[in-house]
């Protein structure tokens, strides 16, 4: 989903229409404050993208500015799954600059090339597309750690570290065979083949 925001009526319609030329959605807002309002309307459930998107968001807007929507996102660490390009005419390059140094992802200076300005969300869609992957993955490592037992947790922090069976089981009290049932279940759990790609998993960011 590709989020515009923008007063500029033409230019709005406009990109929307060179956006389902190239096969994307977009959702248009007309102030900075209606798309705030719309990304945190429900209180109950945190801000979070579910799919590839970005704002293409207009600098200067009447009311609630383009860089205050991008302080908001910037203060909900937002920005890695929902990437911001701001539209800017030549006075205000500065601060889209300053803001790109901060976080943005890019700004394209009007009048802009529409397919320029269309690679560059496509790039920022595959940005946020990477985001959701890594926070996909962290969930999944959360759920299938809490699964494990005291004993895996046990025995698998001793493989990490490097320890053979034997060890492990002297200093757990356990026998050499219980170590090795454990540490095949954490392997299959975590779905790897060795403690390399295990420590790997686990420190995957």
């Amino acid at each position: 989903m590709i989020y515009l925001v923008d007063d500029d009526a033409d230019a709005r319609e406009a990109l929307a229409w060179l956006l389902r030329t190239r096969r994307h959605l977009s959702a248009a807002y007309t102030t900075g404050e209606a798309f705030v309002s719309d990304l945190f309307s429900n209180e109950a459930r945190p801000f979070k993208v579910d799919e590839p998107s970005c704002v293409v968001l207009d600098v200067r807007m009447p009311g609630m500015s383009g860089l205050a929507v991008f302080e908001r996102l910037l203060a909900e660490q937002a920005l890695a799954e929902l990437p911001v390009i701001f539209l800017t005419g030549h006075a205000d390059v500065p601060t889209a600059v300053d803001a790109v140094k901060r976080g943005a992802f890019d700004f394209c200076e009007k009048p802009f090339s529409n397919n320029n300005l269309v690679d560059r969300i496509e790039s920022a869609l595959a940005l946020s597309g990477e985001a959701l992957a890594k926070r996909a993955n962290s969930i999944q490592r959360q759920r299938v750690l809490a699964e494990l037992t005291d004993r895996e947790r046990q025995v698998m922090q001793l493989v990490i570290d490097g320890l053979p069976n034997k060890l492990v089981a002297d200093k757990l009290l356990i026998s050499i065979r219980t170590v090795e049932v454990h540490r095949a279940r954490v392997f299959e759990k975590m779905g790897v083949r060795s403690a390399v790609e295990l420590a790997n998993w686990l420190n995957q960011s």
